[in-house]
Order: C-alpha cells, then structure tokens, then sequence
C-alpha cells in the first residue's frame, strides 16, 4: 500500500525528532520541515517517496540558436586546470 503524504511526513518528523535528541516542546518546527521536504520531493524529480531520484535529460542549444525571436545564452566552456612542465 502507497503511503500518503501525510504519513509520510508523520515519519519524517518523527525521524527528526530522533535526531535531535528528543528535544520537547519542538513539534511543530519538526513537522514543518518534513512537510517543506516533502513539497520540495513533490516539485523534484526524485520519486515520491524519495528512494529514486530521476535523472532529467539535458537541454543542448547551438549557440545563438533562437527560440520565440529570443537569442539564448550559452555557458562559456570550463576552464581546465594546466598542467606545468618541469
């Protein structure tokens, strides 16, 4: 059975309640926590609950390539560390 999000979150609190140390009086800021978590696993590309993480496909771009009249900028290569001869 799938588990909700509001189970999920319950655990989650719960897990950080635990490591803290059982500190009291400290619920709420537990809870939410592992609600922001929660919403920023929902907006990710890991699964839902949180034990995949998807991989997204790159974009590539040509350099200045248009796209809806607008000229898209492109990274400039990274520079490598040289190497210095002895």
């Amino acid at each position: 059975m799938a588990e909700t999000r509001d189970e999920w979150i319950k655990k989650r609190a719960y897990s950080l309640w635990e490591e803290e140390g059982h500190p009291t009086g400290r619920d709420s800021v537990h809870w939410e926590q592992a609600r922001k978590e929660r919403e920023t696993l929902e907006t990710s590309a890991a699964s839902k609950d949180g034990t995949e993480v998807k991989t997204r496909a790159k974009r590539t771009t040509t350099a200045g390539a248009k796209t809806n009249g607008a000229v898209k900028a492109v990274a400039a290569p990274k520079k490598t560390a040289s190497r210095k001869s002895a």
